[in-house]
């Protein structure tokens, strides 16, 4: 085999194998990638659907079903709630009429099936995806009501 073969050889081995790294680690980013969504968009059809993504919002205020470590309650941005079930152990500032953010998947009859939950860590703090959603949506309202 020539030199200018060997050389050509290596470069092709080279860019296969720069090809199959980077398509695996695209491949792994995009199970690791969760978007950000509110109640208004899921009920506008706007969800990814079987996909894994985050709903954010605030627990409305009596909501809140207990039944072991399986919860139900849902998540509102002032328009529009969606209903969570979640079974595991919940933050300690999880609670009634505070911000929350669930990473899950919808299921097929509307309910958010929640892997993860996150609550906010004071009472000013809220993600800035959430608070836009929340501030939109209380335009929105007041739109409707004028």
């Amino acid at each position: 085999m020539k030199a200018r073969h060997r050389r050509a050889a290596l470069i092709l081995a080279g860019l296969c194998a720069t090809g199959v790294g980077t398509a695996l680690a695209l491949h792994a980013l995009n199970g690791s990638i969760a978007l950000f969504v509110t109640p208004s968009q899921i009920l506008a059809g706007e969800a990814p659907h079987a996909a894994l993504f985050r709903l954010g919002g605030l627990v409305q205020q009596g909501s809140l079903q207990r039944d072991g470590l399986s919860v139900r309650f849902l998540v509102t941005d002032t328009a529009k709630a969606v209903p969570v079930v979640y079974t595991g152990i919940l933050p300690d500032l999880f609670a009634q009429g505070r911000g929350v953010v669930v990473q899950g998947r919808l299921g097929p009859h509307g309910t958010f099936h929640a892997t993860q939950v996150l609550a906010k860590h004071d009472a000013d703090y809220m993600p800035p995806e959430a608070r836009d959603a929340v501030e939109q949506a209380r335009q929105a309202q007041r739109t409707l009501v004028q």
